[in-house]
């Protein structure tokens, strides 16, 4: 690869150590405790959080011409809680969250479908 930077000044980030070093950095960064926090001890119960992590990055280079050239990334984490472990007297239960929201969507999109399935079979036993 050719080496573009003047004598003396810093070297500049090639788009093979970039994106590297981007994913290792959110990849790193990328933890359940990072939606709940380290797992927790009381009384002989261990809590240990559970969670859906996702993360992508990209980066690239680019020559404008033969004195203006680029480079640049980005990346990033979406983490969602799921649930948590419960460790008690050498057992072990999977608690899940359930998002209250959610529930009352499906709920409601379930009603809804019901309601159209009826009406369309009532349509049909008239005829």
């Amino acid at each position: 690869m050719m080496d573009d930077s003047k004598p003396g000044a810093p070297q500049a980030e090639t788009a093979e150590t970039f994106v590297p070093r981007l994913g290792q950095s959110i990849a790193a960064s990328a933890r359940a405790d990072m939606v709940y926090g380290e797992p927790v001890e009381r009384e002989g119960v261990t809590v240990i959080p559970v969670a859906k992590i996702r993360y992508g990055f990209g980066g690239g280079r680019g020559r404008r011409s033969e004195t203006e050239q680029g480079a640049g990334g980005g990346g990033g984490v979406a983490a969602s809680p799921l649930g948590y472990i419960e460790l008690r007297d050498g057992q072990s239960d999977y608690r899940p969250i359930r998002d209250p929201v959610v529930t009352a969507g499906l709920l409601a999109v379930g009603g809804l479908v019901g309601l159209a399935t009826l009406r369309t079979l009532a349509r049909l036993l008239a005829r």
